[in-house]
């Protein structure tokens, strides 16, 4: 182990974070009367199984910050690992580009999101709000979600790692 900068160092705080792989998700909602909105996130994690809780983290600069602490729920999708311009789309640019050419949809109780074919999809609603540092972490209840077989985007040491998933090994006794 190399001798290093103190956290406080931001840039090198950052790279040592990148060391840790990550899955990719876009998280939509709609407030009432309005537009959707998206973005992407990498922060996701599972909470607890009873009840079903998940989190994800948004920068308090967010524009988006507003929405999501008035929305009464949202949608997080795991992106597929053949999706990484879903991942670019949903991270720059202005919102109507994020959703242009997407078919909208609803998830079972009533929520939009964008009618693509993610490696996973939850519907939630918004439990808990903690305001922590730089950022605001978001604790979803889900209420619904569905899967499939397909293999997650994965964003690593600051890009997405596209290497094809070596098949699992298996025992033959």
């Amino acid at each position: 182990m190399s001798v290093s900068p103190t956290a406080s160092d931001q840039t090198y705080f950052r790279r040592a974070l990148g060391r840790f792989p990550t899955g990719v998700a876009i998280v939509c909602a709609q407030l009432p009367g309005q537009a959707p909105v998206g973005l992407t996130i990498s922060s996701f994690n599972s909470v607890s199984l009873t009840p079903p809780l998940v989190l994800w983290s948004l920068s308090n600069t967010s524009s988006l910050l507003d929405v999501f602490l008035q929305c009464e729920r949202y949608v997080i999708q795991i992106l597929r690992a053949d999706q990484p311009e879903l991942a670019g789309r949903f991270a720059y640019g202005d919102m109507a580009g994020r959703f242009a050419d997407l078919p909208a949809d609803r998830a079972p109780g009533g929520t939009f999101m964008p009618a693509i074919d993610s490696a996973a999809w939850f519907e939630c609603r918004n439990r808990s709000r903690y305001p922590e540092g730089d950022h605001l972490i978001l604790v979803g209840e889900v209420e619904h979600c569905g899967h499939n077989e397909s293999l997650p985007l994965v964003y690593h040491a600051g890009g997405f790692d596209l290497t094809p998933a070596i098949p699992a090994a298996t025992s033959e006794r």
